[in-house]
């Protein structure tokens, strides 16, 4: 029997490679003689670029840039191995994993760091770029790695503008005479589960803005912002950005690769799925296992079980998908490859002790799943 094991991070307890140990483990005590296939995932989000380096057999380069709170920091890209293209995950450099909780403010975090990245990555000399958005700190529309790349945004008094979202309300004008020529000579493949627009309801700040740190007061001011900029976008580019679907990914950066780059969007899941070979690998196996921290409706959108599902349901090959903690609506999963989610957690236990315990109890639900899964075909 062949089992292919597909895991995401559990974020904040395992990496991606971690977790599909951790499963293979249990697997291997259900069913010693199986052959297992370790294949982690991502979908756009933190961990991408190790996991498109490692598939690759490519390098990572450290670079030194300005964080999201105007820090420094230090952030990676990655070569894949054709040494030709560059991988950037903006969670490297303006991630909200670069945040202590209580200083969270998009208010004043700014994608400046993600600008850095490209042009270092520009200046040694490369033109095709995977960007992984997912994981941002920033809600500023893309406007402080617009900066890092030489557009000026200025206020009335022609004074280039600060950084962070709180900043947008004060530009006047865009000045792309200084933008990286050297933009338009690339391609970009933008890596984002995220099709929500730039403003209003649905948009970067209202659905993104809290788990960034942003009170209901700065939810509104960071939208009317974006609607600010978006309107000056519009004006300077023709492209309107206000209720473009994507635009809203990472805090409004989607909407300012849609415009000012030569750029074009894929979920992160299918980027990471074809670099992987995770359908080749998938041919002659019996089942797969896949998961991450927490699957509810929302995994639906294209996170990492729901890509690895519908690859593996064009076979018909059963996916069990495992969990730190199951939410509403996972019905629908059900209808697009997956046979059954599994929580991980076994008994009472606090957050804390789930997550250092996670490749413990990981192992264990694994182990029990293909347990259960062997007597029921052998009994058919």
């Amino acid at each position: 029997m062949k089992i292919v094991i597909a895991p995401d991070s559990f974020k904040g307890s395992m990496t991606a490679l971690e977790a599909a140990k951790s499963i293979e483990r249990g697997v291997k005590k259900a069913m010693p003689s199986c052959e297992t296939i370790l294949v982690p995932v991502a979908d756009g989000g933190e961990g991408t670029l190790e996991i498109l380096v490692s598939a690759t057999n490519g390098r990572k380069v450290e670079v030194d840039v300005i964080g999201p709170l105007l820090n420094k920091v230090t952030a990676q890209y990655g070569v894949l191995g054709d040494g030709e293209t560059c991988v950037i995950e903006m969670a490297s450099a303006s991630g909200l994993c670069l945040v202590e909780k209580e200083q969270l403010n998009p208010m004043l975090a700014t994608t400046y760091g993600t600008g850095e990245l490209i042009k270092k990555a520009l200046d040694d000399g490369f033109r095709s770029f995977i960007l992984a958005i997912g994981g941002s700190a920033t809600n500023d529309g893309g406007a402080g790695m617009l900066q890092a790349l030489g557009m000026r945004l200025c206020n009335a008094e022609g004074e280039s503008i600060g950084f962070g979202g709180g900043e947008l309300s004060n530009i006047s004008t865009i000045d792309d005479i200084g933008f990286d020529k050297r933009i338009k000579e690339s391609k970009f493949l933008i890596a984002s589960d995220v099709q929500n627009p730039l403003v209003g309801e649905f948009g970067a700040s209202y659905v993104f803005g809290p788990q960034k740190g942003a009170s209901k007061k700065m939810v509104e001011q960071l939208d009317r912002n974006l609607h600010h900029w978006s309107d000056l976008v519009e004006i300077h580019t023709g492209i309107c950005l206000h209720d473009k679907p994507g635009a809203g990914a990472a805090g409004g950066i989607g909407g300012a690769f849609q415009a000012f780059f030569p750029s074009e969007t894929k979920r992160g899941i299918d980027i990471v799925i074809s670099y992987s070979q995770l359908k080749e690998k998938l041919r002659d196996s019996s089942c797969v296992f896949t998961g991450e921290g927490q699957i509810d409706s929302q995994t639906a959108s294209g996170k990492t079980p729901m890509g690895v599902a519908e690859a593996a349901k064009k076979i018909g090959i059963p996916v069990f998908a495992l969990a730190g903690s199951i939410g509403k609506g996972i019905e629908v999963l059900y209808d697009h490859g997956i046979h059954s989610v599994h929580s991980i957690i076994n008994t009472p236990m606090t957050l804390e002790e789930a997550m250092e315990r996670g490749e413990e109890l990981l192992e264990s639900t694994a182990e029990q799943v293909l347990r259960t899964y062997l007597s029921s075909i052998h009994n058919q």
